[in-house]
């Protein structure tokens, strides 16, 4: 029988030896106390084995050979209501018969009280088999987990000294994407509003009987049909990013024993790929509405479901590459040409050597991360006991995690769904004039990667939070800066094994690129300061900075440098690795031979490019002001 997880070594590598499971089962089955729980770091970690086989046989013999059904069938109206195709439906019912659902919420709860970085592995096994199938069942797991982290944070939440669960205020609503009977949603964008939140215009208003209501029409709702919504609003009338609050929004309440519409989907958007997903515009006319937190901090509670969803769509991405990249890799070993098959043949060969080292480099990046933001969540819920609500090395550890988790996040959603389109092109040009049509799979899988980069936040809005999170730690601890870039010259020079010295070579050149945006920017800075009266210099060069005009080599370059960072980072992970696997040294060689030339060409553009471009972009600007006055 196929099975997406056993026929998957590198997979199976990090589950087996690659991820330091105890750590994270400690803070899971604190003492293996519960009795319910395993009684050791094995048990559990056999259990979490027993789901990925499960699972990834599933996804093999009942979603992949649906996945073409599913694309032709798409998704309808229906009297009204939104309706997912019937193989769609067929494998959501099977799934609630598994009880996969409770997977990652804790077992006091109904759940399964696994890891949530088993879930993103399961992520990629599902994105593998359908990334429509994929992406809702991430609505139906992924926010239980969710409104309970908000809970636990705005305090709603009981728990014992030793952090079990007593109760929470969302219990009933979890119980419903437990069962499977219901699922949710995150609705954000609007008509005008998309990366810029700020402008965003559906309002939260409490009436003077307290109850919250929102109104407004939000578009793109992934899984919108949902019977829960979190939703973004405006609870003060002005552009800014402390004017926004988060609403639990039901599609339908109950009221007076009867099934009132609360808020309505009136619209399905027909979409390139992704057809098996719903996709929808729902509209809000004062439905009622719970405010999640306080208002003012829908933006902060917001990021904390982004980075989860940015998470899932990396491994998301990662599941489609391995679906295509395996089509390209059988396909060519059966097609002939020239006396023989033309995985044989030297650009093809290196063509699907490349997609196999970046998918293997980027599962590294993409697991690591995951762990980092578990590990950073779960420790924060340690301080929630009264016992280690003053701890210090916990607050520390904390910080750390998240700060690694805030590195990496971006840099996996970019590079993964940009990889995604990259190997389903790929795969459809190894495939030549087959892979155009639409009796093969390339096709699809090419058309359902184009929306990866897009969803849950561009790639460009990822670039610009890797440059962001780059830049600020250069400016605020220079010293470190400069003492880690001197550092990285010396290892480059000076260690011993052959893998550092091109790692510490790669990561040297990352400093460089980002020491050269920060003085270009500097150096802009300092001749607007110095053209003015010299008492305000330093008022106009330390605190006012315009972030259109003063870092715009540094946004332009956004994008250049998050590839440096990301080739970089998955170096280190994957050279790490090698020293305690040496079975892994093989990756790390053949990643490094792909990412040095890509560095060396990105550092190239940065030193190199941009000023002439930008001197002409800001001449434009100035003539069309000089024209609309």
């Amino acid at each position: 029988m196929a099975n997406f997880y056993t026929d998957n070594d590198d997979l199976r590598f990090y589950f087996e030896k690659g991820i330091d499971w105890e750590p994270l089962v400690e803070l899971l089955e604190p003492g293996y106390q519960d009795a319910d729980g395993p009684k050791s770091c094995k048990d559990a970690v056999e259990t979490y084995g027993d789901i990925l086989n499960l699972v990834g046989n599933f996804v093999a013999e009942e979603v992949a050979p649906r996945a073409r059904d599913i694309d032709e069938q798409g998704t309808s109206m229906v009297d009204g209501k939104a309706r997912s195709a019937p193989a769609f439906e067929e494998i959501f019912d099977q799934l609630r018969e598994m009880g996969i659902y409770g997977l990652a919420t804790p077992r006091e709860l109904g759940g399964m009280n696994c890891p949530a970085t088993l879930y993103f592995l399961l992520c990629e096994i599902f994105g593998r088999g359908d990334v429509s199938v994929m992406t809702h069942f991430g609505f139906h797991a992924g926010l239980a987990i969710v409104l309970l982290e908000y809970s636990l944070r705005e305090g709603s939440t009981k728990i014992d000294d030793n952090g079990k669960i007593l109760e929470t205020r969302w219990k009933s609503v979890i119980d419903e994407f437990l069962a499977g009977e219901a699922w949710g949603s995150m609705d954000l964008t609007e008509p005008g509003a998309g990366s810029d939140l700020t402008v965003i215009r559906t309002k939260g208003v409490k009436g003077e009987d307290g109850i919250w209501r929102v109104t407004g029409n939000k578009i793109f709702i992934t899984s919108g049909h949902a019977k829960y919504h979190i939703v973004l609003a405006k609870t003060e009338d002005r552009d800014s990013l402390d004017a926004l609050s988060l609403f639990l929004v039901p599609l339908t309440i109950e009221r007076d024993g009867e099934t009132i519409t609360n808020a309505e989907v009136d619209r399905l958007e027909e979409k390139l790929g992704h057809h098996g997903s719903v996709t929808a515009s729902v509209q809000y006319e004062e439905s009622q509405a719970e405010l999640i937190g306080k208002p003012g901090e829908g933006f902060r509670l917001m990021l904390m479901l982004m980075n989860n969803a940015r998470l899932g769509v990396g491994f998301e991405s990662l599941g489609l590459c391995e679906n295509a990249l395996r089509q390209a890799r059988e396909y060519a070993a059966e097609r002939e040409s020239m006396g023989k098959t033309i995985d044989r043949h030297e650009m093809i060969a290196d063509y699907i050597d490349e997609m196999d080292v970046t998918i293997r480099g980027l599962r590294a990046m993409a697991i690591e991360g995951a762990i980092a933001e578990e590990m950073a969540v779960r420790t924060e819920r340690l301080m929630l006991l009264p016992r280690n609500k003053d701890s210090h090395e916990l607050r520390r550890k904390a910080n750390e995690l998240k700060r690694r988790a805030r590195f990496l996040t971006p840099l996996i959603k970019y590079s993964a769904s940009e990889a995604a389109v990259w190997i389903a092109r790929m795969n459809m040009q190894i495939q030549g004039g087959n892979g155009y049509m639409k009796e093969y799979d390339a096709e699809r899988l090419l058309r359902d990667s184009l929306v990866l980069p897009v969803y849950e936040g561009t790639s460009q809005i990822q670039a610009l939070m890797a440059l962001k999170d780059a830049l600020l730690a250069g400016i605020k601890n220079p010293q470190r800066f400069l003492a880690r870039m001197a550092t990285s010259k010396y290892n480059a020079l000076r260690a011993k094994d052959d893998l550092d010295r091109r790692y510490f070579a790669l990561e040297s050149l990352s400093y460089s690129a980002q020491q050269h945006i920060l003085l270009k920017i500097a150096k802009d800075k300092w001749s607007v300061a110095i053209s003015g009266p010299l008492p305000k210099f330093l008022n106009t060069f330390l605190k006012k900075w315009d972030a259109k005009r003063d870092f715009s080599f540094g946004l332009l370059h956004a994008e250049r440098l998050s590839r440096i960072l990301s080739d970089v980072a998955v170096a280190e992970i994957l050279v790490r690795q090698s020293h305690q696997f040496p079975e892994r040294r093989d990756i790390a060689e053949r990643w490094l031979e792909r990412a040095e030339p890509r560095v060396r060409y990105n550092w190239d553009c940065i030193a190199r490019t941009g000023d002439k471009f930008l001197e002409r972009l800001k001449e434009n600007e100035e003539s069309s002001d000089e024209a609309a006055a």
